[in-house]
């Protein structure tokens, strides 16, 4: 990533919004749907393979993709963790994965929840739905729902497959099993369309699974994501570490006006200024985007409280029409057209007195040198 905003202070930010202050913010939130395009066709780059009915198995599939895409889906370039973490989990040989213990814990650690928002197939095409014209329904009275998810992660990931074992001493994968709808979108019915031996072996299990999917296919043209908000395992690990994620929000309290259009925008229903880093943060940026004034003039108008008269010009101080926009859509109601007009007699009287000065060493040095000048006639008489 080119911004790690808790070690360099460059931030991902929703109150820092000049563009020529945070160049990378914009560029994410801007870009974000062709990087979510460009994460799923590199997850399942294998596309010939959805007509041959043949599933990818070359060496690529021992390295594990940091979003939820099935390993049955026969263009995926790797592994679902998920899917590898129950496989070792419910194994007769191994008890514990720490190759994917170990890739999870990095990539949350580095990126949190910036890989739900970014990286994640299942994810987008969640957002894809939700795109789709119509009523929605408001998921903020559903909040709680929210918790579930880390009940699904310990239960169908880890504890199920571990000790609901056969006779044999290997348990199933449960998650992936009974309630992953990626599993069938992107394997059974691609493969059952192409085989015909696949299609006769559907049974029960495929019809319980087809229903989860339809179930969260209609809810995401509802509700935003509601498969990540509420069921998601993958979500939930990363969410334990989103707070701790390099990549992180960083809100300036001194310049943030705390008007809460950010939080009313945002998807996740995440309250950005009160806890910017929130386990429901997917880093999408679309509290960014949402900022009506982009805090330029916040910026101009705290540098002229402070006296800090050089960084108000940077801001374009001297720029400003006095139009009075700014005041005017200003949520706050705060009266920056007043502040600017101080700051610029400010500004004005510092330069003029800064010309007085220049003007008055100027004459000094003019009339030292004519002093010496006289100084030195006489001498040169004798």
């Amino acid at each position: 990533m080119p911004c790690w905003p808790r070690r360099f202070d460059c931030a991902w930010s929703a109150s820092e919004l000049d563009k020529r202050r945070n160049p990378v913010s914009q560029f994410l939130s801007r870009f974000r749907s062709w990087i979510q395009a460009g994460a799923t066709l590199f997850t399942n780059i294998h596309l010939p393979n959805f007509f041959k009915g043949t599933i990818y198995q070359g060496q690529g599939k021992a390295v594990c993709v940091p979003g939820l895409n099935c390993y049955s889906c026969p263009a995926a370039t790797g592994a679902c963790p998920i899917g590898s973490f129950q496989a070792i989990v419910g194994s007769s040989k191994f008890s514990f994965s720490y190759y994917v213990t170990g890739f999870l814990i990095l990539i949350g650690v580095l990126l949190g929840r910036f890989v739900c928002g970014f990286l994640c197939p299942f994810g987008w095409l969640q957002e894809l739905l939700n795109k789709i014209p119509g009523k929605k329904l408001p998921a903020r009275k559903l909040k709680p729902l929210r918790y579930l998810k880390y009940v699904v992660l310990p239960l169908t990931v880890i504890l199920l497959p571990a000790l609901l074992v056969n006779d044999v001493g290997m348990g199933d994968p449960y998650f992936c099993k009974y309630l992953c709808p990626q599993g069938v979108l992107e394997g059974a019915i691609p493969l059952a369309i192409v085989d015909s031996g696949i299609r006769s072996a559907l049974g029960a299990l495929f019809t319980w699974k087809l229903v989860v999917l339809i179930a969260v296919v209609v809810l995401s043209v509802l509700i935003y994501r509601p498969f990540c908000k509420w069921v998601c395992p993958l979500g939930a690990l990363y969410a334990l570490m989103n707070k701790v994620s390099l990549l992180g929000i960083k809100v300036d309290q001194h310049r943030c006006i705390s008007c809460g259009t950010c939080a009313k925008t945002c998807k996740m229903d995440v309250k950005v200024t009160e806890s910017p880093n929130h386990t429901e943060c997917i880093r999408c940026g679309k509290c960014i985007n949402a900022c009506p004034m982009h805090l330029l003039p916040i910026y101009m108008n705290v540098y002229g409280k402070q006296e800090d008269l050089d960084n108000a010009v940077d801001c374009g101080m001297m720029d400003c029409i006095e139009c009075g926009s700014c005041a005017y859509v200003c949520p706050a109601r705060i009266p920056l057209v007043a502040q600017f007009r101080l700051t610029k007699g400010k500004i004005q009287a510092k330069r003029a007195a800064e010309r007085a000065k220049a003007e008055a060493e100027k004459k000094k040095a003019e009339a030292e040198a004519a002093a010496k000048a006289e100084a030195e006639k006489p001498a040169e008489n004798k």
